[in-house]
């Protein structure tokens, strides 16, 4: 029996984060939804070697083609959503939640005489208002425990209620003020149907006025003196605050809307449409679009719309994460599709239970984008056609099975540093990436010229990576090895030739890499520089740069490698830039590097700590005024700046 299946997601891919996922058979056809706190973990278990899961699961992992999943913010609204899929689509995989294993919801009786409020399963109670459902039946009943100390409302049985009217002795809950005891007439049945109105007010959302409310009831109390009912008003607020359990899966029953989330860079968008009805989502789309123009956002909203919109009826509000210019015609536009008469509002969702949900949309959105480019990256085809097009644009012999690309990060010209990347066969080459430290130079294109005859020094001689020193392998910074430092490595080799050389930059980076080539001596290796403001590929010594469609796999490449070779040259950048400082503030008489460590996660950064004044610094405990006025002439330093 094979390990496990073959259409696997890889576990990076998979976020670590709670949420709903799927699995669908080759007709999209779901068979079976699970909830998570971690999907990644959760998942991981489903594709264990098959002879060790258990027969049904083994049976509904053979049958599925696929996995989806939509990340939610916490592992409660992931019961929401599970629930509600569950309910919609029948799956046949998910029969332990039929029969009597139905969801626990929080029930208040409006309709009769005397509201009652209860934890049930049974959701045909005449005139109930629903909340819910609930992920533990204890939990909600402990919920429901704590609210009736804020409202007193009743809870007992038909028979319970009966027989205190016969006694006129109310039963225990009213004795310890947790029911109003309408009962035995301590308050009218309109007072105690005021009390239930003001619990399902609450629990259905309007709890800040309820808390303003009785907090300035309380304030009034404690004004009066009347410290008895400030202190039950106090109980009241510390209940209300421990029941509030915010849910931003399910909303009122009357929001029928639909929320967008894009996510997008320079050559794709990733769309995510949740669609809410009755207060529930009822369904999820995700699509991606090439993005062959440089579109803002706004102009993707409006291309989203049409597309979403073309054979399908828009609900009257449509939440979107930003406006596009012409939002007005856009809105008849969408009230036109709903019909004659109809109305269509387009908004931007900025605070409360609708802003939460957009949040989660945006967060399923950008892991959609990660997934999507991750996949790209990943399908060798695409990574063949690629390469075959840059061998094309770029006028190259054979395809660069081999790609170098450098990048310089500094700080106002100080901690000047270089990286090197590598790409085989179009996927990063980790164990073959480096670092290089600068002492000293005039500006970007002298760094490169630098860099570059380092680096080339070595294909010259077609020596060997020594190893120790300053520049890092991202695979493991215990091998660092920096090309100029004189140790031998134990797998990789310096001297191996790259067939494109890339330099993040325009044409002055480009000639100064020309440069360092022809003084090396080294043939047979094609040079290009891209530019970031255009996506433009310029070669030495031409007048006009190579475009690359903006949709294509080959600039999808190049754009990955620049972006890997800036972020690995940021990163270093960074870790000198600590160093030195902790260097030189352990000079300063007093600081050891307990204090050094405080300071620095005081002010979060060294720019900070560079701004900050004596009594400011004098706040981190242990440093006091003549070290805070030390520690200030040490970072004013010339050398430091």
């Amino acid at each position: 029996m094979a390990e496990t299946v073959s259409w696997r997601p890889r576990a990076g891919d998979i976020p670590a984060e709670p949420g709903v996922y799927r699995f669908t058979d080759e007709r999209k056809r779901i068979l079976y939804v699970g909830k998570a706190k971690n999907l990644r973990s959760r998942l991981s278990n489903y594709f264990a070697p098959l002879s060790s899961l258990h027969e049904r699961t083994r049976r509904m992992v053979l049958s599925a083609t696929n996995v989806e999943w939509t990340i939610v913010g916490n592992d409660f609204e992931a019961l929401q959503l599970e629930y509600t899929w569950i309910k919609e689509f029948d799956p046949p995989f998910n029969v332990q939640y039929k029969d009597d294993k139905s969801y626990p919801y929080l029930a208040i009786t409006m309709g009769d005489a005397v509201p009652r409020v209860l934890v049930t399963r049974n959701r045909n109670l005449p005139n109930a208002r629903y909340f819910g459902p609930y992920s533990r039946a204890w939990a909600i009943r402990d919920t429901v425990d704590v609210m009736l100390k804020a409202f007193p409302m009743r809870s007992c049985s038909t028979s319970v209620y009966k027989r205190a009217q016969q006694t006129g002795r109310p039963c225990l809950l009213g004795d310890i003020g947790k029911c109003a005891a309408p009962c035995v007439g301590r308050v009218t049945l309109e007072e105690h149907k005021s009390i239930a109105l003001d619990f399902a007010s609450f629990m259905a959302g309007n709890d800040s006025r309820m808390l303003n409310s009785i907090r300035s009831r309380m304030s009034q109390a404690a004004e009066t003196q009347d410290y008895e009912s400030a202190a039950r008003y106090r109980d009241q607020i510390g209940a209300m605050e421990t029941a509030l359990a915010k849910n931003q899966i399910v909303l009122a029953d009357d929001v029928d809307a639909d929320f967008f989330g894009i996510a997008h860079d320079d050559l794709a968008a990733a769309v995510q449409q949740f669609i809410v009805r009755g207060g529930r989502i009822r369904g999820v789309r995700g699509w991606v679009v090439d993005k062959e123009l440089d579109v803002d956002l706004g102009g993707l909203v409006e291309s989203v719309l049409q597309n979403a919109y073309d054979d399908t009826t828009p609900p009257r509000d449509v939440l979107v994460p930003a406006l596009p210019e012409d939002s007005t015609v856009l809105e008849e536009w969408l009230a036109q599709r709903r019909g004659v008469g109809a109305r269509a509002r387009l908004r931007v969702a900025k605070r409360g239970e609708k802003a939460a949900l957009a949040q989660t949309v945006e967060t399923n959105a950008k892991n959609a984008l990660m997934l999507y480019k991750s996949k790209r990256s990943g399908d060798f085809v695409a990574r063949s056609q690629a390469l075959a097009d840059i061998q094309e644009a770029l006028g190259m012999s054979e395809a660069p099975l081999r790609m170098e690309c450098f990048d310089v990060s500094h700080l106002s010209g100080t901690n000047v540093v270089a990286s090197m990347v590598v790409f085989e066969d179009g996927v990063p080459k980790k164990q073959h990436y480096r670092r290089f430290n600068i002492a000293e130079t005039t500006d970007d294109t002298d760094s490169i010229y630098q860099v570059l005859k380092r680096r080339l020094a070595y294909l010259a001689a077609g020596a060997a990576v020594p190893e120790a020193g300053t520049a890092a392998s991202e695979a493991s910074a215990a091998s660092s090895a920096d090309p100029d430092s004189g140790a031998q490595p134990a797998t990789t080799k310096f001297a191996y030739p790259p067939q494109l050389l890339l330099v993040d930059g325009g044409q002055p980076q480009v000639s100064a890499a020309q440069r360092a080539l022809e003084e090396s001596g080294v043939s047979g290796i094609q040079l290009a520089g891209i530019a970031k403001r255009l996506e433009e590929i310029w070669l030495p010594n031409a007048d006009f740069p190579v475009i690359l469609p903006r949709n294509s796999d080959a600039l999808f490449l190049i754009q990955r490698l620049r972006d890997e070779a800036h972020r690995f040259a940021i990163t270093h950048q960074r870790q000198r830039r600590s160093k030195d400082v902790s260097s030189v503030l352990s000079t300063v008489p007093g600081l050891g590097p307990s204090r050094i460590k405080a300071l620095l996660q005081h002010f979060g950064s060294v720019a900070r700590l560079r701004a900050a004044s004596a009594e400011e610094i004098t706040e981190v405990p242990g440093v006091g005024a003549s070290t805070a006025d030390a520690i200030i002439q040490k970072l004013v330093q010339p050398d430091l700046r």
